[in-house]
């Protein structure tokens, strides 16, 4: 399997995120990348790729050009403001507040194009995000040219991010843009199957009300895990969309067999779509120490998992989300690229 490594990811360092109101040593780290890589090159899984740049083209087929502008430029603008560390938002326009008058307000914007406070803008964030979109078209051309599947090493992570904001860490949707970019190059049918421990709050509403990009998400129940506001079981698209979103959220907690019930029926609901791709947001915060997440999985349900997604026969793009264990994520998403490889 090649894996097409985002050299760049390092640029964005934060230091500290708020964490449910409490500010807290950051969890999206630099190690997260490096642990996988180490992993990834020891387990000797295939050829190590550098990205080659697309241009921001394919990042505009699904984020507003005004996000795009505003995230490239935010560093330089807080610079500007005499801003000390990294940048946090700090107020949004939430239901009876306008959203649609583009404030001149710097803090303004920041809330404007943001979902939380627990994602912070750093100086290379752009540099970082930018680079990862263009890693995970790389991975995208090996396997439309014909591998059966590439892994994209990259982060920050994407399926947070909505078509005009960022949250959850993410500030490219790497997987819809991943998507795009195929029924761009001509396919009619692309699954996403998401099985971070959170929900791709981002990726769902990209694709909500269109019947080309099937989503399927395996995560924490909303009603007590992050993004809190999506990922639903009766959030099934709408207009054309409609029977194209499918979400199977479990409490916190839940069993390794209830976790793999609900893998099983969501590829099953994907083999119905037939897809000509299958695109994997790849988190493995479903690690039973992740810090920050609740389910209980570890290597065998890695590897496990792994086979499934192989199982299903499509081409696949495995991209990286989620995993916050910083010294465990490594060795679990190996165990998934071996399961694949083995299935």
């Amino acid at each position: 399997m090649k894996t097409v490594y985002n050299q760049h990811h390092g640029a964005h360092a934060a230091t500290h995120e708020f964490f449910r109101g409490r500010l807290v040593p950051a969890f999206e780290i630099p190690a997260r990348a490096d642990f996988v890589l180490q992993a990834v090159l020891g387990a000797e899984l295939g050829p190590l790729l550098e990205p080659v740049d697309h241009g921001a083209a394919p990042l505009a087929r699904v984020h507003s050009p005004a996000y795009l502008k505003f995230i490239e430029g935010a560093w330089a603008e807080w610079q500007a403001l005499g801003g000390e560390g990294d940048a946090f938002p700090a107020v949004w326009p939430v239901r009876s507040l306008r959203s649609d008058v583009v404030p001149a307000s710097f803090a303004a914007r920041m809330g404007l194009y943001s979902m939380d406070s627990g994602s912070p803008l750093t100086a290379g964030v752009w540099e970082a995000a930018y680079w990862g979109a263009q890693a995970t078209l790389t991975g995208l051309d090996a396997v439309l040219a014909g591998e059966r599947s590439a892994y994209v090493l990259t982060r920050p992570p994407g399926h947070h991010a909505g078509a005009d904001f960022f949250g959850g860490y993410c500030f490219i949707n790497n997987a819809a843009v991943a998507a795009q970019a195929a029924l761009d190059s001509g396919l009619q049918r692309v699954a996403i199957l998401d099985v971070d421990y959170h929900h791709g709050n981002g990726t769902q509403a990209i694709f909500y009300e269109r019947a080309d990009v099937f989503y399927a998400s395996v995560h924490g129940d909303p009603q007590t895990e992050y993004p809190f506001f999506l990922g639903h079981a009766d959030e099934c698209g709408s207009g054309a969309g409609l029977g194209f979103n499918a979400n199977f959220p479990l409490p916190a907690g839940a069993s390794n067999a209830d976790w793999f019930a609900a893998l099983a029926t969501a590829l099953e609901r994907l083999q119905d779509f037939a897809p000509e791709l299958l695109i994997i947001s790849l988190g493995v915060d479903t690690y039973g120490g992740d810090p920050i997440s609740h389910f209980t999985l570890d290597l065998p349900e890695f590897s496990r998992m792994g086979q499934a997604i192989a199982e299903f026969g499509a081409p696949t793009l495995l991209l990286q989300e989620g995993g916050y264990a910083t010294e465990a994520i490594g060795r679990n998403v190996v165990a998934v690229l071996q399961g694949f490889e083995a299935g």
